[in-house]
């Protein structure tokens, strides 16, 4: 049992570590990621690297590609449009369900995260970052709970891709995260108001900002992809692989 365990904590530390240097831009797009190379810089072994390679290859953070490669996730444009299109078809959906059949709670909640987001806004350091990041998720979240259909919530899961969400909302600049808090700050507004046209239009604006600032990161990450990294530690503790196989 207690060696389960300290697997298990070894495996979650891997993910989380690995994900907050694809988040940040430690790790960049298009980087080659070994488990060797992996786990000698988190001081694991590759089991628990190999399994959080597993996990974020599944939320599209990591792809593999022919022969056992496997690089940070890139992002093409027509993939990201499509990306965005369904995003914005099912979650305006999503919004305009959840202004009709939200609970008070549920309400409640979604307004929390939206003041949560807006106080963190611009954040002063890599944890009100994460603190951000964290609301913006469980906003969105509880306003699919709330939609009240499973079918939409499996749909969402499918067509969703969690590391191009999390990548983009990292690299927005201050002036797109203040718009950005406004945005959810209106949606909430509106669920509450109970106005399924409103949350709806409030959600596919800040969805078509979204792509815009997604757009943008892009342009500015292929410009600065580096072809090769050292392999020590950066000086606030993350991970810096190099590209060699």
């Amino acid at each position: 049992m207690a060696s389960g365990t300290v697997k298990l904590a070894a495996a979650e530390q891997a993910y989380r570590t690995i994900r907050a240097d694809i988040v940040s831009g430690v790790l960049v797009e298009g980087e080659r990621l070994t488990e060797e190379r992996l786990s000698h810089v988190l001081g694991v072994s590759r089991t628990p690297v190999r399994d959080a390679i597993r996990r974020l290859t599944h939320e599209g953070f990591i792809e593999r590609h022919s022969g056992y490669t496997t690089r940070v996730a890139r992002f093409p444009e027509d993939e990201m449009k499509q990306a965005f299109d369904l995003r914005q078809m099912l979650e305006c959906y999503a919004c305009e369900r959840a202004a009709q059949l939200a609970t008070d709670e549920e309400v409640d909640l979604i307004t929390g995260y939206s003041e949560e987001i807006a106080s963190l806004t611009p954040p002063r350091n890599e944890d009100e970052h994460a603190r951000m990041t964290e609301a913006n998720e469980a906003f969105h979240r509880t306003i699919a709970k709330a939609a009240r259909s499973p079918r939409l919530i499996a749909l969402m899961s499918l067509a969703f891709d969690v590391g191009m969400v999390v990548r983009t909302y990292r690299r927005y600049s201050e002036e797109e995260l203040i718009r950005s808090a406004g945005h959810h700050r209106e949606i909430a507004d509106a669920i509450r108001a109970r106005s399924p046209e409103w949350a709806g239009s409030a959600m596919r604006t800040h969805i078509r900002a979204a792509q815009t600032a997604a757009g943008k990161a892009a342009a500015r990450t292929s410009q600065g992809i580096a072809e090769d990294l050292s392999d020590t530690r950066t000086p606030n503790g993350n991970i810096a692989v190099d590209a060699a196989e």
